[in-house]
């Protein structure tokens, strides 16, 4: 997609002193100089993102939305820091330039990094491609996904980034807190969700680097190869266990179809697409990354499928106070029910299956 459908003016509830930007910027990027134009990105639900434009070169910034924000959440700060952190690794990401936690400046917290050339695909389904490519892509992403949960996360630096012990555990609790900070409406699926997971936390525990939310929109692919360029949008990342990652990339396949905005991948011959099914995908994963298989992948399944509504929850909060980042947020909060009745089915058939 050009950039030039990937952004627009800044919306009215998310300008700054632009002025100001430029000037702190002048004064701290040794490759920055001015005049600065200013433009948002039309993807993205949470941090408010910007291309950054100058005469010699382009720049992506990451902000805090303005308003009042829920506790934890929209934390560039960490975003920052783990980005810096993987360069050194072989997980594609953007070159980071600068954090400025001074709220004064523009009035949130943000950070600037560098613009990736590529392409980002907004629709998974990759229309237009052929099978081959759309094989490709999928293929290298979930090279990718691999490679970021082998990489040491002591040896770079990230060993506080979170506790190493009782993801799912904290995760529930964390999300369950969120969704009742935004709740709007009775969700009763949600409910028995959150108890369910309570008592199916399974007891083999693992500790990687968790994106948080591993999807082909939060991928830039290189221009012209289908290979992942840069892995974008860490604000959900932690230190947590692989399975969360995995199955939040699987929930299309567990998405009923024909629900507008909602990917779904159930009643598509996917092998004239291109794109593996379930069974595939989980296997390429479990070949990169040394295992045979995940006998607790569906409890995982159900659990992204839970935090997808607390987040969808979220979103609907936010476009219920003005400050939603994306211009689709009341649409996207919307999905907050239909995200927990499919965990709790999901959830439902994972214990008959135990029984």
């Amino acid at each position: 997609m050009p950039i030039e459908d990937e952004v627009t003016a800044v919306r009215a509830n998310h300008r700054f002193d632009e002025a100001r930007l430029e000037h702190y910027l002048s004064g701290r990027m040794a490759n920055f100089r001015g005049p600065l134009e200013v433009r948002q990105f039309v993807g993205g639900q949470s941090n408010p993102t910007y291309l950054l434009e100058t005469p010699d070169a382009r720049f992506v910034m990451r902000k805090k939305p303005p308003g009042t924000l829920l506790q934890s959440a929209h934390q560039v700060e960490r975003e920052f820091r783990i980005i810096k952190a993987l360069a050194a690794t072989d997980v594609p990401v953007p070159g980071v330039h600068l954090l400025c936690e001074d709220a004064g400046v523009i009035g949130t917290a943000f950070f600037v990094m560098d613009f990736v050339e590529g392409r980002v695909m907004r629709d998974p389904l990759m229309p237009g491609a052929s099978a081959h490519e759309r094989a490709a892509c999928y293929d290298s992403m979930n090279e990718v996904l691999a490679r970021l949960h082998k990489v040491d996360f002591r040896a770079v630096g990230l060993g506080d980034y979170g506790r190493p012990d009782a993801y799912v555990a904290r995760q529930v609790a964390r999300w369950s807190k969120q969704y009742e900070a935004s709740k709007i409406d009775e969700i009763p699926e949600m409910d028995r969700l959150i108890e369910w997971l309570g008592r199916h936390i399974p007891a083999a525990d693992e500790t990687t680097i968790a994106h948080g939310d591993y999807r082909m929109e939060n991928i830039v692919f290189h221009p012209a190869e289908p290979r992942v360029a840069a892995v974008l949008d860490w604000e959900l990342s932690t230190l947590g266990h692989p399975l969360g990652d995995l199955a939040w990339a699987c929930r299309p396949y567990h998405c009923p179809p024909g629900i507008d905005g909602v990917l779904s991948f159930q009643g598509m011959d996917l092998k004239a697409a291109g794109i593996p099914s379930e069974e595939e995908f989980v296997a390429a994963y479990c070949r990169r990354a040394g295992r045979t298989s995940f006998p607790d992948l569906m409890f995982f399944v159900a659990f992204s499928f839970f935090r997808a509504a607390a987040i969808a929850q979220g979103i609907a909060m936010r476009a219920k106070l003005g400050n939603a980042s994306g211009t689709n947020a009341a649409e996207r909060g919307a999905r907050a029910r239909l995200m927990a009745e499919i965990g709790w089915e999901v959830a439902q058939n994972c214990e008959i299956k135990t029984k």
